[in-house]
């Protein structure tokens, strides 16, 4: 079938549905003369007359009733699967694919998509947690999680938690066998409990700041993760000193099962952003994401 054939059928079956080429040319907005013309080559193409015309109605042959019988309903069909398509662009169905880091997502993604996930259940989450710093493009994401001071440029940020730091921390067995640190440079002699970055493949350079001073450290340890939750449990456990986010480890600071050392000189990171292509026209779970990531505080 050709596309001219597909519109000539859809012409003819608003001819016998207003029962006038006046009223269906108008619903078509077209001329009448065209839309005769139109009917005409139709019925020369298939070889058969499909309607008997009289100055006052227009009414169809048998071929043309059959036809009619035919087309009418598959294209009502079609018509249907049109409109629950446009209601499915509407509504928020789909999946959203983001990545984040291991802390994000427990911390501040999770809590507060969880409910959300209850009241959209068309809405699909695919959370893909390591602490790389990925290409949300080329690797199909539809967004990613990143400290505001990463997020590229050309990417549009929207700010889903307050600004948080990484605090060191050990337990006290562990002191009870070391000197407590009092500057970033004297973790240089103490086992520290590493982190890989999987972008980069190398280790994470402690950094420190007070009164302006901005150190970086390189320490050195038995231990070496690549996301910062099992660090948590390593340093419960007397393997070294741990630098993680201050949200994973305080109610084990106030509870004396680990001991914060360089307290003054750990400062606020930027908090987490999600970030997603400015290009991209959001769908609907796209919207219901960002709406419940964003932080209000």
């Amino acid at each position: 079938m050709q596309r001219e054939d597909l519109k000539d059928l859809l012409w003819f079956l608003a001819v016998l549905r207003e029962r006038s080429f006046t009223r269906a040319a108008a619903e078509l907005g077209t001329s009448q003369s065209t839309l005769s013309h139109t009917i005409k080559q139709l019925e020369a193409r298939l070889g058969v007359r499909l309607l008997t015309r009289t100055t006052r109605s227009v009414a169809p042959t048998e071929a043309g009733e059959r036809l009619y019988q035919s087309l009418a309903p598959r294209f009502e069909g079609i018509k249907a699967d049109l409109s629950s398509l446009v209601a499915f662009r509407d509504k928020p169905a789909g999946t959203v694919r983001i990545t984040l880091s291991d802390h994000a997502l427990q911390m501040i993604v999770w809590p507060k998509l969880e409910p959300v996930l209850c009241d959209y259940p068309d809405l699909r989450v695919e959370l893909y947690s390591d602490n790389g710093m990925r290409n949300i493009v080329e690797e199909r994401f539809d967004a990613g999680v990143r400290l505001g001071e990463s997020v590229d440029r050309d990417m549009i940020a929207v700010r889903i938690s307050p600004n948080w730091r990484l605090v060191a921390v050990a337990s006290p067995d562990y002191f009870a066998r070391r000197s407590i640190p009092g500057t970033p440079q004297d973790l240089v002699g103490h086992n520290c409990i590493n982190l890989r970055q999987t972008t980069f493949g190398g280790f994470y350079a402690w950094e420190f700041e007070k009164k302006g001073r901005e150190l970086r450290v390189r320490v050195d340890g038995q231990l070496t993760f690549n996301t910062t939750i099992p660090m948590v449990d390593a340093a419960l456990n007397g393997y070294g000193i741990a630098y993680v986010p201050e949200d994973l480890v305080s109610h084990h600071i106030a509870e004396g099962r680990l001991t914060l050392v360089l307290d003054d000189w750990s400062l606020p990171f930027p908090g987490y952003h999600l970030y997603y292509p400015s290009r991209r026209q959001l769908s609907p779970a796209m919207a219901v994401v960002i709406d419940a990531l964003r932080h209000r505080g």
